[in-house]
């Protein structure tokens, strides 16, 4: 499940590039809300996890002192860690795929540099959701987005 989900890319990539987020054919919903406009939560699955750690380049990091002194982005290190979320994401919808689930409500990120390491972890909840009627969803308020 390397790639990234249908129509959902991170605009702005170092070096131009649009870089793919979640690119798979799945149907798995993942948002960093607590509810999903359009859907109801019909069954929480519970937590799940997604990690990568990844090592750094010693020769980069003599390269980076000098130019992040002078104010410079840092393109290889950005590049780094937009890969890093992807893999991390994508192993989060494996296992809520695992677990029988449809969506990720709450979906969080952190990362932590360990040593010469750099870890990337996602996790939110996984859960069944069902599509509500558009009556159903206007009488809540809830626009929906089609």
């Amino acid at each position: 499940m390397e790639g990234s989900q249908k129509g959902e890319t991170l605009m702005g990539a170092p070096g131009g590039e649009q870089s793919s987020l979640l690119q798979d054919d799945s149907g798995v919903i993942a948002v960093t809300m607590n509810e999903i406009p359009g859907y109801r939560v019909t069954r929480v699955l519970g937590t799940v996890y997604g990690l990568t750690v990844r090592s750094r380049n010693w020769g980069a990091d003599i390269g980076s002192f000098f130019r992040s002194s002078v104010g410079g982005e840092l393109k290889w290190l950005s590049e780094l860690a937009y890969k890093s979320r992807n893999t991390a994401v994508e192993r989060m919808i494996s296992d809520c795929i695992g677990h029988g689930g449809n969506a990720i409500i709450a979906l969080r990120f952190e990362t932590t540099e360990v040593g010469m390491y750099i870890q990337a972890s996602a996790y939110g909840t996984a859960c069944i959701v069902e599509k509500v009627e558009e009556a159903v969803a206007t009488a809540k308020n809830i626009k929906l987005v089609e």
